[in-house]
């Protein structure tokens, strides 16, 4: 193995030589690439095509004696460092340039203990994975809406879906992680073990160190669930926001409906008439018994003249893989997002506006429905501040050809703007780009502060900053 060049966390290079690097991929029983293997472009592409970065080396782990091992090396050597789970983050931050990539991919185990209701999870694997362990058993644990995004993002970032307003946020489930921290140390970390950074953990994001195994408590649930779409037409889109506004304020907790405004992509059950034609749907799920589930959803699917109702039972791993279609990888993304307490007129408006000037026939906005559960959680009881918000609006541009890239993230960036005067102020993790440092004080409220004093404790030297990031204070005075 020949002498390497790589990045530092000071951004400069230094020099590994073969010596070093032979020992460290002895210690490995995963494998190493750098550019010219044959599997070194697969592992460096992420579900952003924006994003095209080329890390100088990749550890691809099989355990969590790998990530210790890398961990070490990158700190030994000061190498800049991303660590790559799922490879769903918008922000791209799974892909360093010129630094160690450490790729958790291969690490997807599910183990479910029926009798405990507890799944322990790998942080390779995805959504489909743990639905399809889970369900196979009437268990779940809360998650997100794509079933090929990464446990451990979404996780760390918080985790909301179709089922958060039951059962809470995926940090809400979240009984113990094991993490390799970046003194190459591999802890555990619960309610009754290392408290502090479990605290951080949840909701944090990776700020402070590798996770190699979550543990989520299970609820019963399913396998079948009232799911589906209720089409109309955009120009209906302010009487039926109105009413989508006014159905909710008497929601149970089972019951969720999202937003998404797009051009009508050529679903089978809509017209032909219909297809690439601007649309509001009504995307809901109750998690509950299937006839209460009827009577619950009966004043959202009475809105309007819709031009279609798919709204039925469904098994809730086919739900959970609903939208997928719209969001493959090889597409180039950019959002930009607001939390709500509540989805004022004012804010309504601001959306139907944006909608008639989409930039492309994939950009989309969506408003995430959530509160219930999550929402009586206490702002400082996690990492994870925003438990008063209800609404969460995301603004999806997505494109195929890089002539479009400043007139999507332009559109984006506007409808944000725009909106800022009726959001609360802070935001989700999840869904910031790499652009949006400025917001990360923002985003945790009056949780930065006890995060950055957990960030100097387990990361002095910032070595987990491909992220959104809490910079330690000896970073901050070195800036």
């Amino acid at each position: 193995m020949n002498t390497m060049s790589l990045t530092t966390l000071e951004r400069g290079k230094t020099t590994v030589d073969a010596a070093a690097l032979e020992a460290f991929s002895a210690q490995l029983r995963g494998k190493m690439l750098s550019e010219g293997d044959a599997a070194y472009d697969e592992a460096r592409t992420v579900w952003n095509a924006t994003v095209d970065r080329r890390p100088g080396l990749i550890v691809c782990c099989v355990g969590a004696s790998d990530v210790v091992s890398a961990v070490n090396f990158a700190r030994e050597n000061r190498l800049l460092v991303s660590v790559r789970g799922g490879g769903h983050n918008i922000a791209g931050s799974a892909v360093c340039d010129g630094g160690l990539m450490i790729d958790l991919s291969l690490m997807r185990s599910v183990r479910v203990d029926v009798a405990a209701r507890r799944a322990w999870v790998g942080p390779g694997a995805t959504l489909a994975d743990v639905d399809k362990e889970t369900q196979a058993f009437g268990l779940v644990v809360p998650t997100g809406i794509n079933s090929t995004t990464g446990i451990s993002g979404l996780t760390l970032g918080g985790g909301f879906g179709w089922i958060t307003r039951k059962f809470g946020l995926t940090i809400d489930n979240l009984a113990s992680v094991d993490v390799v921290t970046a003194d190459g140390k591999l802890l555990r970390a619960s309610q009754t073990e290392n408290l502090d950074l479990f605290w951080a953990l949840r909701g944090g994001g990776g700020n402070f160190g590798v996770v190699t195994a979550f543990e989520f408590e299970l609820h019963e649930f399913g396998p079948q669930v009232l799911a589906g779409l209720v089409v109309h037409p955009f120009a209906d889109a302010e009487k039926v926001l109105r009413e989508y506004r006014k159905a909710l304020e008497t929601a149970p907790d089972e019951l969720t409906c999202w937003v998404v405004m797009r051009q009508a992509p050529p679903l089978p059950f809509l017209p032909a008439e219909w297809h690439g034609k601007e649309v509001l749907v009504l995307a809901m799920c109750y998690c509950g018994d299937i006839e209460a589930g009827e009577k619950a959803t009966q004043k959202l699917r009475a809105i309007g003249t819709p031009i279609a109702d798919v709204v039925g039972p469904s098994p809730f791993t086919g739900w959970q893989q609903a939208f997928d279609p719209l969001l493959t990888p090889g597409a180039r993304n950019y959002w930009k997002s607001h939390d709500f307490t509540e989805f004022s007129e004012e804010a309504a408006a601001v959306v139907r506006g944006a909608i008639a000037k989409l930039p492309g026939p994939e950009c989309e906005i969506f408003i995430g429905h959530v509160g219930g559960a999550a929402g009586r959680v206490k702002a400082d009881a996690t990492a994870f501040p925003q438990r008063s918000s209800h609404f969460v609006m995301n603004v999806h541009a997505r494109w195929r050809e890089p002539t479009m890239d400043k007139a999507c993230t332009d559109w984006a960036r506007s409808i944000y703007e725009a909106a800022k005067p009726y959001a609360a102020g802070t935001a989700y993790v999840n869904f910031m780009p790499e652009d949006e440092v400025d917001r990360v004080e923002a985003a945790y409220g009056g949780n930065h502060r006890r995060l950055l004093e957990i960030k100097q404790r387990y990361d002095p030297l910032n070595l987990f900053r491909m992220n959104q990031n809490l910079r330690p204070k000896e970073s901050l005075r070195a800036a």
